[in-house]
């Protein structure tokens, strides 16, 4: 169980020093830091540390009149972790704006992992993601990847962090139960799946398979790119093409709408829901 409550009466206290101004001080990239927000995340937060899967909760600020309402969670958390409550006064100078949820923590991922392609079951469905720089798409990516059971995202070199603090939040904590691999060319990490006998499909407006009628395999990877842009034609010649049908009164679907319907449909059809 987490240390008792500890008060913080000022912003400049040093021992919340990396909550402050959260908004303009990206904690990302530092030494695998981040911050966590919300009851949910650190929930999750909180879960992951417990099971090992290579996150750790550091510390935690809370509003005053939030820490009763978390106590279970904090219960989950070793005694070394510290937790600090402040007024709303003193929690919003912190931070840099009203902080409505008053329940942040500061994470860490230990190690990534090297060996997660290696490591997929030998019945998978994994999810690419390429070019995807919006925080609000990347962290809806892995709510849909963990809604229908997908087992590993990889993002390649071009994507945004989900560890970054929006991409968390909109992710419910989902990047803190999904197995994932930023780094590399597309290219790069779908020539690795196909070598471990992944049948890829890329998503695309112009797809020329219907995403109903696909046929289910046993490893399968779906590719998605960023909006505008789409995938890079070097990976749409590669490798199958598959598209969501809509109306003709819209060119394309945002891409978190479009990989949650394609995740649906592929993970159905493998009988994994």
């Amino acid at each position: 169980m987490a240390a008792a409550p500890m008060t913080v009466e000022s912003a400049d206290d040093p021992r919340i020093a990396e909550f402050r101004a959260i908004r303009e001080r990206d904690l990302t990239g530092r030494q695998n830091r981040f911050i966590a927000e919300g009851t949910v995340v650190l929930r999750m937060l909180a879960e992951a540390h417990a099971a090992r899967r290579g996150f750790e909760a550091e510390k935690v600020l809370l509003l005053r009149n939030r820490a009763e309402g978390v106590a279970d969670i904090l219960a989950r958390l070793p005694e070394d972790v510290p937790v600090y409550v402040a007024d709303a006064d003193v929690l919003n100078s912190i931070v840099g704006f009203d902080l409505h949820r008053g329940v942040l923590a500061l994470g860490r991922r230990i190690a990534e992992s090297q060996n997660l392609l290696d490591s997929l079951p030998e019945r998978a469905l994994v999810l690419v993601g390429c070019g995807i720089s919006n925080h609000d798409n990347a962290g809806s990516m892995f709510r849909n990847a963990a809604a229908f059971n997908a087992d590993a995202v990889f993002l390649d070199e071009t994507s945004c962090d989900p560890l970054y603090r929006k991409a968390m939040r909109v992710s419910v904590g989902s990047v803190l139960s999904i197995p994932y691999q930023r780094g590399s060319s597309a290219l790069d990490i779908l020539a690795a799946l196909s070598e471990r006998g992944f049948d890829i499909w890329t998503l695309s407006p112009r797809g020329k398979t219907d995403i109903r009628a696909i046929a289910p395999s046993g490893r399968m990877a779906l590719v998605v790119g960023t909006e505008g842009d789409g995938l890079p034609q070097a990976v749409l010649a590669r490798f199958r093409s598959a598209r969501v049908p809509q109306s003709a009164r819209l060119d394309s679907l945002n891409v978190a709408t479009a990989t949650g319907i394609a995740l649906f449909a592929m993970a159905s059809a493998a009988d994994r829901l």
